[in-house]
């Protein structure tokens, strides 16, 4: 057995860490001799130990053998092992983890190597040490070395020239690039972030190498960038990058752009084309891959190339791929200007000419289709040769070939199916149409082509049991469809639509829409919202037509659609809408349409406003009768008010019949109701409407008669809304009202921050245009109408304002003139003597005339004061009086709380109040006069609160003792006097003939409840 080890002095070494220290020279010892650079063995060796703490390699350690485990040999002598801090060790420290080792080179000499001049063995030694490194690197590039690897990656491809071995060592290194990096800490995605992308942008420089297989290798590595898949063998001490971060790289490295440069270079192999258009691909998923290929024309170079032979037909699958990533993740403008020439847009024919007329797939067919929409974008650009290049020719026709026969041989024998695609074909090529016919050029060819003819094929009733070529669904999308575009292309083929006898067809089309047949809609498509079930798209399509084309004011097709009794038709449409159809987006939509269509056929024709009748009127007056908190409903009620106002303009103002009627139903009354929720949208067309309808002397009554909130009337409700629009406007005022400044009493505050600008005589300055842009000169005109007399409801302040409404036309007159001076001044011309005086004058009459409503508004104001001053008095002397009445009344209570308590008080007011009625009686009797007493002995009378006399009564009793008898008695005629106490002295002498002493004190006790009585109802009195 091997001798004992002696203890250290810092207590005993386990069996497990001699073991450790057993392990850790075995592992040192392995990766000396696997190392092949010069003095990495002793550095490796060094980290090992500092990673597990171990002293110095100058410090003595004992011999450790496997085989023994963990003992000392047996010819060794005992030594101290010196103390060592213990550290928990991983496997990753000890390089024992699980997975392949990691193998470490030293890249700099080999790139000094690459560097060195041509010598004869050179190559070889450079080749060999390539060779070693791919060796090393098999599982995959750390991040750390990656930058190195590019490096020697760029050298070996300059040698690949005159020395083409290198070729293959660069294929190799691209190989190995497919594979994931390596990152041994997290942080290394950071640190090595900028010398990575500059690598990435060296990569990309390859493909300017004139070598098809190093061109496709370099796209292979690009494109597994993006399907990488995870290592099979795990790396010891090191994890995978996410492909995240490859891609952040790419983006940064600006290898998008570098590859859309060397576009020129390929152009001639097809097989490296087809590699480079599947790298953009992947790449263009990006959307800063795809700014950096619009900045290198990647639109323009990848579609002029579009009809290049290809036999296997992935350069026209892949280009257009790559054209829909570019538009849907960058500036679809800058895509449209590269592609608006003639060169792309040549390719772009030619190859849906041969998709539309050979194509048979499933595959052709999708990609015909999105060759149209490219088109189609395309084709917005005002400036694009789309009739140049041919294209809208066959657009056209290809649209139209299936409803009107033509005999051009590009068609000839060909018919759609009702597969989908070819469906929505047909969907693209009457949206392709709306797009070019807003190019004027382009109706020409739509004559030509018989457009208006073909879309008016679906305006019809859809017939039942009858074989068409769509499904039942499919045709209702297309009537939709076909519709809508000729609500775009009839407005501009105005003989077109009258030779096909358009509006014939199309009321006839409406009436379809409304009648009661069965009709099961499927209302899937976007045309078809809110039509599921019924016929509702089809009516809101058919009216938008009809709309557009009485919008054009051509009195040939308005004379046309009154021949065939438009104005009736559409009233009984709006009747059964109004009063059968529930208030939904799609039905007010149609209502709207419907009272635009009228008012564009009855404006300035009278007998057509008398078509429009006073069934017309009270459609208008129903619409009118909308509830306020629908506005914000948002299905579409503030357009149909707008609608229903127009059409009040347009079809009744200047029919006097109409207008009699309009007023005999309150139709003004509804116009101020609606003025009067002072909704901004609707004020100035109401206004409007008022200052026509004023024209009619009947108008003013109902004006002043009307009433609103509170009792408001119109005069001071306009009043309010000249005073709310002169504050948005930002008119000076003071607190009361008054003109501030008289030089520009109307000037608004966009007026003063807007410079003079001399401007010719034709165009209306800002003066002039602010006239209508505001309703302040409707207001004016409506009072005007109404003589700015006798308006009922004003308050001072309404007089206030009155004032400047009533100067209205002098101050904007002034305000003009002294624009005209403005211009004069900022133009330098001097005006001549006589116009300079005439300048001058008018401006000072103007002031003048602001300086005098400022002091007649100031007069009003202080008029008004003195007012609320008097008023003010005589309510604190009503105040007053209030108050001395209870003052009175006080003093009143007093005297008879001091009558009831005090003897002689009460015997005083007894002689002033006989003296009082002495005095007030005859003092002469005429002769033969009979004299009545008004006295009665031995009463005592109080009045009761109820109005009666309260009388006590004492009378002797045959005993000799006194009783007091009550008696209630109506109170005497004329007497005021609350507590009346009569004949006291009898009742006083009573009280003292008494000789019993206990009827005394009996008759006293019964006194005192008696005043207490009389007290008591003289307070409730």
């Amino acid at each position: 057995m091997a001798a004992a080890r002696p203890p250290t002095p810092g207590g005993p070494v386990t069996s497990a860490m001699m073991h450790l220290h057993a392990r850790t020279s075995s592992v040192a010892g392995q990766r000396r001799k696997d190392s092949r650079t010069p003095g990495s063995g002793g550095k490796s060796r060094a980290r090992l130990r500092s990673s597990l703490g171990m002293a110095s390699p100058d410090s003595t350690l004992p011999a450790l053998s496997p085989e023994a485990g963990g003992r000392p040999k047996s010819g060794a002598s005992p030594r101290h092992v010196p103390v060592v801090r213990l550290k928990v060790v991983t496997d990753t420290d000890l390089g024992l983890a699980q997975g392949v080792q990691f193998k470490t080179m030293d890249l700099n000499s080999i790139i000094r190597l690459l560097m060195e001049d041509p010598q004869d063995d050179l190559e070889e030694k450079q080749l060999q040490c390539i060779k070693m490194m791919v060796q090393c690197y098999q599982n995959g590039f750390p991040l750390r070395d990656l930058a190195q690897i590019f490096k020697i990656m760029s050298l070996c491809t300059e040698k690949i020239e005159k020395q083409p071995s290198f070729l293959d060592p660069v294929c190799e290194i691209l190989k190995l690039c497919r594979l994931p990096f390596l990152k041994k800490k997290t942080s290394d995605e950071i640190t090595y972030a900028k010398e990575i992308s500059e690598a990435v942008s060296l990569l990309g420089n390859l493909i300017k190498v004139p070598n098809s297989e190093l061109r496709i290798q370099l796209c292979k590595c690009i494109v597994d960038f993006y399907h990488a898949e995870p290592l099979k063998k795990q790396i010891a001490g090191y994890q995978q990058v996410t492909s995240a971060y490859k891609f952040q790289m790419i983006e940064s490295g600006g290898l998008a752009e570098i590859l859309v440069l060397s576009w020129d270079l390929l152009q001639t192999e097809l097989l490296e084309k087809l590699w480079l258009l599947k790298t953009l691909q992947h790449l263009s998923t990006s959307e800063v891959n795809c700014n950096l290929m619009i900045k290198a024309q990647a639109a323009n170079k990848i579609c002029s190339c579009l009809n290049n032979p290809d036999p296997s037909g992935q350069l026209l699958f892949r280009s257009s791929e790559i054209l829909w990533n570019l538009l849907e993740k960058s500036s679809k403008e800058e895509i449209i200007k590269q592609l608006s020439n003639l060169e792309c847009l040549l390719a772009l024919k030619e190859v849906f000419k041969n998709l539309f007329t050979k194509g048979y797939r499933h595959y052709d067919r999708q990609l015909r289709n999105d060759i149209l929409v490219i088109t189609t974008i395309i084709a917005q650009n005002p400036g694009a040769p789309m009739i140049e290049s041919g294209f809208t020719r066959d657009l056209i026709l290809f649209a139209t070939f299936n409803e009107v026969k033509s005999q051009d041989p590009l068609v000839k024998g060909l018919k759609l199916s009702n597969h989908y695609e070819d469906f929505e074909l047909k969907k693209l090529l009457f949206n392709v149409i709306v797009v070019l016919c807003r190019d004027l050029p382009t109706v020409q060819i739509l004559i030509e082509g018989k457009t208006v003819e073909a879309l008016f094929t679906y305006v019809k009733k859809t017939e039942r049991h009858k074989v068409i070529e769509w499904s039942a669904a499919q045709h209702e999308e297309l009537q939709l469809h076909a519709i809508a575009t000729l609500a775009s292309v009839a407005p501009l083929l105005i003989d077109d639509y009258l030779a096909c006898n358009g509006n014939a067809r199309i009321l006839m089309f409406l009436e379809w829409c409304v009648n009661e047949e069965t009709f099961f809609s499927q209302g899937n498509s976007f045309h078809g919202t809110g039509g599921r079930g019924n016929k509702f798209a089809q009516m809101r399509y058919t009216v938008r037509l009809l709309r557009a084309m009485v919008s054009l004011g051509n009195d040939t097709v308005n004379e046309d659609l009154c021949g065939h009794g438009a104005i009736k038709q559409l009233i009984g449409i709006l009747k059964i809408a109004v009063n059968k159809l529930k208030e939904e987006a799609i039905v007010l939509e149609i209502k709207s349409d419907i009272l635009l269509i009228l008012s564009g056929i009855c404006e300035n024709h009278s007998q057509r406003k008398e078509t429009f009748g006073t069934e017309g009127v009270d459609i208008i007056l129903h619409l009118m009768k909308v509830d306020p908190k629908k506005f914000q409903s948002g299905l579409g009620h503030n357009r149909l008010l707008f609608s229903t106002l127009d059409c009040l303009w347009c079809c009744i103002l200047g029919c006097y019949t109409l207008e009699d009627y309009f007023l005999e139903k309150e139709g003004i009354f509804l116009l101020l109701d609606l003025l009067a929720l002072n909704q901004k949208n609707f004020c100035n067309l109401i206004l409007g409407i008022m200052v026509e309808f004023c024209d009619n002397p009947k108008t003013s009554v109902h004006v002043n008669t009307w009433r609103g909130k509170k009792d408001q009337t119109a005069a001071n409700l306009l009043i309010k809304l000249w005073r709310e629009e002169e504050k948005d406007l930002g008119v000076k005022r003071d607190e009361d009202g008054k003109i501030i400044d008289a030089k520009k009493p109307l000037m608004t505050s966009f007026q003063e921050e807007q410079k003079v600008i001399p401007m010719p005589a034709s165009c209306p300055t800002t003066s002039i245009m602010e006239v209508s842009e505001n309703i302040r000169a409707k207001i004016y005109a409506v009072l005007g109408k109404l003589d700015f007399e006798n308006l009922p409801g004003l308050s001072a302040e309404d007089f206030v304002t009155l004032c400047v409404i009533h100067r209205y036309l002098d101050f904007k007159t002034g305000e003009i003139w002294n624009e005209i001076n403005a211009e004069l001044r900022v133009e330098r011309f001097r005006p001549i003597s006589a116009d300079k005086a005439t300048l001058e004058t008018i401006t000072v009459a103007s002031e003048n005339i602001g300086k005098m409503v400022a002091a007649l508004q100031s007069e009003m104001v202080e008029s008004q004061r003195n007012q609320d001053m008097h008023s003010e008095q005589k309510a604190y002397i009503k105040i007053h009086a209030t108050h001395k009445q209870k003052d009175m009344a006080n003093k009143s209570w007093a005297k008879f709380l001091t009558r009831t308590s005090n003897a002689k008080a009460l015997k005083k007011a007894k002689k002033l109040q006989e003296k009082a009625i002495e005095s007030s009686r005859t003092k002469e009797y005429p002769q033969n006069a009979i004299i009545h007493s008004t006295d009665l002995k031995g009463l005592n009378i109080t009045e009761n609160s109820d109005g009666k006399l309260f009388a006590a009564k004492i009378e002797q009793k045959p005993n000799g003792r006194s009783a007091l008898k009550k008696a209630l008695k109506d109170p005497a005629p004329q007497q005021n006097v609350s507590v009346k106490h009569v004949n006291q002295e009898d009742l006083t002498q009573n009280f003292l003939t008494d000789t019993s002493e206990a009827q005394t004190k009996k008759l006293k006790k019964k006194t005192t409840k008696d005043n207490q009585i009389t007290t008591k109802n003289a307070k409730s009195t």
